[in-house]
């Protein structure tokens, strides 16, 4: 199980529900849809009673605590690097027409007659 699907189980499991979830989380929603239809395929049981109320099932409370401690103990995310600031803007060289391939004529010219 990847821990990004156990987090937004979590997140799911303490709204109860799917719209206010995806907003918390900032993804859209079918994704939201989409990792909790994976997490049940691989659990082999439904985790969420989607009719209203929605509810956690027996399988769902145990994979939430099982997803609570996997992400308590995950190490922290790494710090995303950017790139250096500066640096010059590349112009475009060239005249705007298809590059020239060898054996073929070039581009916009006729061929001459004989």
């Amino acid at each position: 199980m990847k821990l990004e699907h156990l987090v937004r189980f979590a997140a799911l499991a303490e709204e109860l529900h799917f719209p206010r979830a995806a907003e918390k989380l900032r993804i859209p929603l079918a994704s939201l849809y989409t990792t909790i239809d994976k997490l049940e395929e691989e659990v082999g049981q439904p985790l969420i009673s989607r009719t209203p109320p929605t509810q956690l099932t027996p399988a769902g409370r145990l994979l939430l605590e099982e997803a609570h401690h996997r992400i308590a103990d995950a190490p922290p995310p790494a710090a995303k690097q950017q790139a250096p600031g500066g640096g010059k803007a590349k112009a475009s060289k060239g005249k705007g027409r298809a590059p020239i391939v060898k054996g073929q004529p070039k581009p916009y010219k006729k061929r001459q007659g004989r």
